[in-house]
């Protein structure tokens, strides 16, 4: 449909500027005229109206057509003037033109003159509309591009994505002026596009909680392949009846609709970190210009998007290097407060003195606020000794026994025989007790640190420390060793503690686990008979010997290679009723659990699947733990008796300074020795047969069993050793 044109007839004659007016609408339906008498009339109907032409005869009072047309020009020097005038002269025409008239045409008599004004009217506002559009466009285009170029500024000063995917869509929203604009950013993590920003002028368009995954959508689609895509109109029908993107008026099979907040939408990829998305409500919507825009913003975009990337790698790595050197010097302050702690540790002789002495020096440093140790032989297991803090903090850990959520801490600590960090007590779930403690301390970060040795476990350390999650990996490893120390040197203690005491505990289990070897060795004896282990020789890596006395009728020789339990297994001496079986094994549960207590086996005996174990305890050793250790490994099993005994003071020494005299070699002889009734008379081995045993020369065997020999018995004779 034509635009319609209005026009103004200016005539001073009566009744002309009516009559033209009707002549030129009967012309062109397009054309509305209006009729003035006079410039004056004109310039007040310019005032109120939107004229597209003005028709103005030349001669009239006043005020003459060119007067008028001067007087137009100064407002606008483009608006469409016919001179339309009863004067025709070279002159007149020559004026006008210099006045910037836009056609010159004199008066006739017929009614062919209206048609030609109305073709030369109809000519002029269409080439005066055009060059109106046009130079609107190249103004509206320079403001776009001062938007852009304002906008690309915002873009670089932004510090964040999030601020430069919000920048993008309101500019995409404000210089294109589409109903929908709105980014999504790619979650590496998720392998998701997720909606990051949208204009606000379209609300309940845009779902912010929209997510495309792979292979999702057209927005997925643009984003893998890289390449921006138009769709003139996302509501076509494909192949099957169903919604599908259109291109070129063609649906698109296969490819899922885009959601109905737009027709026509530009998918526009902003290389790695997403895509953004504008849409119109009409079909085609998008012309080159916008186009052209929206890829311009796009690049803007990717490159501001790639500068906040590098910038906030930049500040993470510096942030990074500034918690390494943090780190680094908790560090060494955490090293130089262990080292006087190792030194404190070995010049105490008690476990109490340890205890004290591993607390003291962890309070007094100014980077931990308290601590304190509990115990694994108490249940629940409470704290026994502490320094920093008052003993009210510490009686209320008691008087919560089970509840208190530092009596957790300590027992998830003991099962898993690792550190345990809790990084904020005011955020984690359970210590909610503890907030009004926690501020008036001024702690968030606890800490829990196994003390063990190898298998045997004597406790927790508990260390307080001020603000949240302030204790690094590194420093949690350098206090686990701290951990580690602390029990290697409770079990020192224990060791001498046990080697000058007389008083010892004997338990008595009765063992019916059909995984323990001396029972499966047992179904081998015929009439129940019982099976004897004699001695241990424990030789480390090498393995170890077992010296068994089993009735002669026993079949145990035939098991070395059915069993891969057993290395080796062989005779030793055989009797009229018994035989002395010597057998190599890499090790056993059971053996393993009394290394980790330090317990002796004085007797084991294994009748019908069912063995009694005597075990020779130290006092220091907790029997509940041991009994629980063992059972783990033997589930089947029973505790029979617990009685204390008493070893003199000669014997007790004498083991004592033999074990620190002699070689390990000089020790496995001397023990095999007497195990195998070597020094029994008849002898019930030979020293062939022990070497054997022990996978050694005969000459090498026979020189470590003299030099234990002498050792020995200078040990009882002079009281010294050579």
């Amino acid at each position: 449909m034509t635009k319609p044109i209005t026009v103004l007839v200016v005539d001073n004659e009566p009744g002309f500027p009516e009559l033209a007016g009707e002549m030129l609408e009967r012309e062109r339906d397009s054309i509305t005229a209006l009729a003035a008498t006079d410039g004056t009339e004109a310039l007040s109907i310019l005032e109120r109206r939107e004229i597209d032409c003005i028709v103005s005869d030349y001669e009239m009072p006043e005020m003459t057509g060119l007067e008028l047309l001067e007087t137009v020009r100064e407002e606008d020097r483009d608006l469409p003037f016919v001179l339309f005038t009863g004067r025709g002269s070279e002159e007149i025409a020559s004026e006008a033109i210099a006045a910037g008239v836009t056609q010159y045409l004199q008066k006739g008599s017929g009614n062919e003159q209206y048609a030609l004004l109305a073709n030369q009217i109809t000519n002029a506002v269409a080439q005066y509309r055009t060059e109106t559009e046009l130079r609107e466009s190249e103004r509206r285009y320079e403001r776009t591009l001062t938007t852009l170029h304002e906008t690309t500024r915002d873009l670089m000063r932004a510090e964040t994505k999030a601020e430069i995917y919000r920048s993008a869509v309101e500019t995409a929203g404000e210089i294109l002026d589409v109903a929908v604009a709105a980014a999504y950013a790619f979650e590496p993590t998720d392998g998701v596009l997720e909606h990051a920003a949208s204009t606000r002028r379209s609300p309940g368009r845009i779902d912010p909680e929209r997510t495309f995954e792979r292979g999702e959508g057209l927005v997925w689609e643009v984003f893998s392949e890289g390449e921006s895509a138009y769709y003139e109109d996302v509501t076509c029908e494909d192949s099957e009846g169903l919604e599908a993107p259109c291109v070129d008026g063609e649906a698109v099979d296969g490819v899922e609709p885009a959601k109905r907040a737009s027709r026509s939408e530009l998918i526009v990829p902003l290389g790695t970190h997403g895509v953004l998305v504008a849409g119109t409500e009409g079909v085609d919507g998008f012309d080159e210009t916008m186009t052209e825009l929206l890829h311009i913003l796009g690049a803007n975009t990717e490159a501001a998007l790639d500068r906040a990337e590098r910038e906030q790698l930049l500040r993470d790595h510096d942030r990074t290097l500034t918690q390494q050197n943090e780190e680094l010097t908790r560090l060494n302050h955490t090293n130089e407060i262990v080292r006087e702690i190792n030194h404190g540790v070995a010049q105490a002789s008690t476990r109490t003195a340890i205890e004290e002495t591993v607390c003291d020096r962890l309070a007094e440093t100014d980077r931990y606020r308290f601590a304190w140790i509990g115990a694994s032989d108490d249940d629940p297991p409470i704290p026994t000794a502490w320094s920093g803090i008052d003993t009210a903090y510490i009686d209320r850990i008691r008087d919560d026994g089970e509840c208190a959520p530092e009596i957790d801490l300590v027992r998830d600590v003991l099962e898993s025989s690792r550190v345990r960090l809790i990084d904020d007590v005011l955020e984690t779930g359970g210590w909610q007790a503890r907030r009004k403690a926690a501020l008036t301390y001024g702690f968030q970060t606890v800490l829990g640190v196994p003390l063990t040795a190898g298998e045997r476990k004597y406790g927790v350390l508990v260390v307080h420390v001020a603000g949240a999650d302030s204790i690094g990996e590194r420093e949690r490893e350098v206090l686990a060793e701290l951990g580690e120390t602390i029990g290697h040197a409770l079990r020192s203690v224990e060791r001498t503690k046990a080697m000058l005491t007389d008083s010892r505990l004997e338990l008595e289990l009765a063992v019916s686990d059909s995984r323990l070897l001396l029972n499966r060795l047992s179904e081998h004896a015929p009439n129940a008979e019982p099976i004897t282990l004699e001695g241990v020789v424990d030789r480390g890596e090498n393995g170890i010997v077992l010296f068994l006395s089993a009735p002669t009728t026993a079949e145990l020789a035939s098991l070395e290679d059915a069993w891969a339990s057993i290395e080796t297994l062989s005779v030793v001496s055989e009797g009229d009723d018994e035989t002395l079986f010597e057998l190599t094994v890499t090790s056993t549960p059971l053996l393993s659990v009394l290394r980790t207590y330090d317990v002796q086996i004085r007797i084991a005996t294994a009748n019908g699947g069912t063995s009694t174990l005597i075990l020779e305890v130290p006092q220091q050793v907790e029997t509940r733990s041991l009994v629980e250790a063992i059972g783990e490994e033997y589930p089947e099993s029973e505790l029979i008796a617990k009685r204390e005994t008493t070893d003199t003071p000669s014997a007790r020494q004498l083991d004592t300074h033999l074990a620190e005299r002699l070689t390990d070699k000089q020790f496995e002889a001397l023990q095999a020795a007497h195990y195998s009734g070597f020094f029994e008379w008849p002898r019930e081995s030979t020293g062939e047969d022990l070497a054997s045993a022990l996978d050694v020369s005969p000459p090498t065997y026979h020189y470590h069993l003299r030099a234990a020999e002498r050792k020995l018995v200078t040990l009882a004779f002079d009281g010294t050793s050579n």
